[in-house]
């Protein structure tokens, strides 16, 4: 956590020891203060862009909730292998063996060590442009003649360091807090959200944070049995070998060799982030002290030992113990908490369920706008806390989505973006867009905002959407989430740019754990699907005349014509046959939506068409 101070004339000696105020702060172009999911993807993209970055990581790993949290299962996106999300995972697979080496645990596609996703993260982060420093703490954040002065007290020496963009990358949204930003905690009122499920009165309730531990098999003779924890209560675990789904059952379903499958991990070990009658547990630590979150981890810590101890004595797995080759800690448990929920600053704008519901029919267009993907259902855990209102929020059917840019910029404070947890939605959205791959997606989208702001001096808010776009697709990232066009595929880039036109739209579906939206480029179109999207951007074609006709090559060159007169005929068919990849170009060759996606981007190049914020098409 940082001390934070804006005015001119504060009293500044509590802030900087005397060696730093005189020595020449070491400048960079972006500072990132964390180093968890999205810092670290930050980090590694705005570096890869050119950006001279560093990273302030009060930890010795890289990974945040993925490594030093625990949470080594990831939740979701398995189908929408997006950008750094992707070279993470690719990684994994090379070092296990392969997808099927990592698919130990019923509960996720991928599962891995939380040491080894530590050691794959430092290794994609040793770029040039990088710094990180680790066991590092941020003492204050200070704003100078339009630089930040950051001052960070490492190996017993206070330095400062100066950037024109700082990225709050913490777990809990700590800078941003600090730095005067206005945000919310807790659940919101349907009458100021419009979210049909949210509760009629707003409340500071967030979802329950769990101590996760990481076991390890020692062998069927081991006998690795803790010490009986204080307060331990046998009862309190009394349901935990229920594994009913959710999503599709009522009834209790016991099975406690299952319920310890659920997180297996390579290697015979064993995440242990049990949600019923497990080791979850609420509290509220958001707004509080150091000291006060101290003592309420230890109580969460406290509690997952008894679920060890219960898993070891009453389960009879007493040859699972702690691992003891997994965190750098002397309790052999992980450097802090899982947190599920933290600050939502009050940004540019605020993603909403209507906007995942229904992207498309918004006063707003915000899936123009789009800069991570992700594909879970609205997954809140609420049962440790008695007063919360009991809502069913998973079984709310969403299709996949997307992030919007602004979600990621403040209001009130320049010079600042927000990742991680932190971003600018509701407390029912959170639930879907704060699991792992998307929070390393709205990292990477992050240093790329961060990276193009300090690199052409303008403020977050000034840079273009469709920039950070470009940008990202550069890196093979998914503007838009569509399950069925994949990087390789040969329209992929294009199909991404005019879906995220919505001149030619996606169609979500709900399923399951891991919702779809499909684009269908094989799918036949028609003249009016055409038409209607078209005259989205281009009113010239209101008088134009379409009919429910398949869509063929004359036809789309008639219609592109009307927006651009120097389209002739000859410069269509050459460029027909160069995307095609057909020999000759006929007038009345059929066009599926893919070709007719790339075509639309190759002629008339919606995308370049400048959006705000809001996705609204700036003419």
């Amino acid at each position: 956590m940082c001390n934070v101070f804006t005015g001119k004339f504060f009293l500044i000696v509590a802030l900087f020891s005397f060696q730093a105020r005189f020595a020449a702060a070491q400048q960079y172009d972006v500072i990132i203060l964390g180093g968890g999911a999205s810092g670290t993807t930050a980090g590694i993209q705005a570096s890869r862009m050119g950006a001279k970055t560093l990273i302030v990581e009060e930890t010795e790993w890289l990974g945040g909730m993925l490594t030093a949290a625990g949470v080594s299962a990831i939740d979701g996106n398995h189908n929408l292998p997006s950008g750094l999300w992707n070279e993470f995972r690719e990684a994994l697979y090379n070092y296990y063996g392969g997808p099927a080496a990592v698919e130990t645990g019923w509960v996720s596609n991928t599962l891995f060590e939380p040491s080894v996703g530590n050691k794959i993260l430092k290794k994609l982060a040793d770029e040039k442009q990088l710094t990180i420093l680790h066991k590092a703490k941020c003492t204050g954040v200070n704003k100078k003649a339009g630089l930040w002065e950051v001052t960070v007290f490492q190996n017993k020496k206070t330095r400062t360091y100066t950037s024109k963009i700082i990225i709050d990358a913490t777990e809990l949204g700590d800078v941003a807090a600090l730095l005067g930003v206005k945000y919310n905690i807790g659940m919101d009122s349907r009458h100021e959200t419009n979210e049909f499920i949210a509760p009629e009165k707003a409340n500071h309730f967030i979802q329950d944070v769990t101590y996760v531990a990481t076991l390890k098999d020692y062998g069927k003779n081991a006998d690795k049995t803790i010490p009986k924890p204080q307060g331990y209560n046998e009862a309190a675990f009394a349901n935990a070998c229920d594994i009913a789904d959710p999503l599709h059952y009522e009834n209790p379903n016991s099975n406690c060799h299952r319920m310890m499958e659920y997180g297996k991990l390579p290697n015979n070990k064993y995440m242990i982030n049990w949600p019923r009658d497990g080791n979850d547990i609420y509290m509220n630590v958001i707004d509080s002290s150091a000291a006060a979150r101290a003592r309420e981890y230890e109580k969460a810590k406290l509690h997952t030992l008894r679920f060890v101890y219960f898993i070891q004595t009453k389960l009879g797995y007493k040859h699972l113990g702690l691992a003891d080759d997994e965190f750098p800690t002397k309790d052999k448990l992980p450097m802090f908490p899982y947190f599920r929920e933290s600050r939502r600053i009050q940004g540019l704008v605020r993603l909403t369920l209507n906007d995942m519901l229904e992207p498309f029919s918004q006063k707003t267009a915000l899936y123009r706008t789009g800069i991570a993907v992700g594909d879970y259902p609205l997954d809140h855990h609420s049962n440790e806390n008695k007063d919360a209102p009991k809502i069913d929020f998973i079984k709310v059917k969403i299709p996949s989505y997307n992030v919007p840019l602004g979600s990621l910029i403040p209001k009130d404070v320049d010079g600042l973006i927000v990742a991680e947890k932190s971003i600018s939605v509701t407390n029912i959205v959170n639930g879907a867009t704060r699991l792992q791959p998307v929070v390393l997606l709205i990292g990477q989208a992050a240093g790329s905002l961060a990276a193009i702001s300090a690199m052409q001096n303008v403020e977050p808010k000034q840079v273009p959407v469709r920039a950070v776009q470009k940008a990202l697709l550069a890196s093979k990232a998914y503007l838009m989430p569509y399950i069925d066009v994949k990087p390789q595929d040969k329209y992929f880039d294009a199909i991404q740019r005019v879906g995220a036109t919505g001149i030619l739209k996606g169609y979500g579906v709900p399923y399951n754990w891991a919702n779809q939206t499909w684009f269908y480029p094989e799918r036949p179109i028609s003249e009016y699907e055409l038409l209607q999207g078209l005259r989205t951007y281009y009113p010239i074609l209101d008088g134009f005349q379409g009919s429910g006709r398949a869509l063929t090559a004359g036809y789309a060159w008639q219609a592109f014509s009307k927006i651009d007169s120097t389209l002739t005929e000859d410069k269509f068919s050459l460029m027909w046959k160069n995307i095609s990849g057909e020999k000759t170009y006929s007038a009345t060759a059929a066009v599926n939506r893919g070709l007719a996606a790339a075509m639309i981007d190759a002629c008339l190049h919606p995308f370049d068409i400048p959006v705000d914020m809001n996705g609204i098409p700036l003419k």
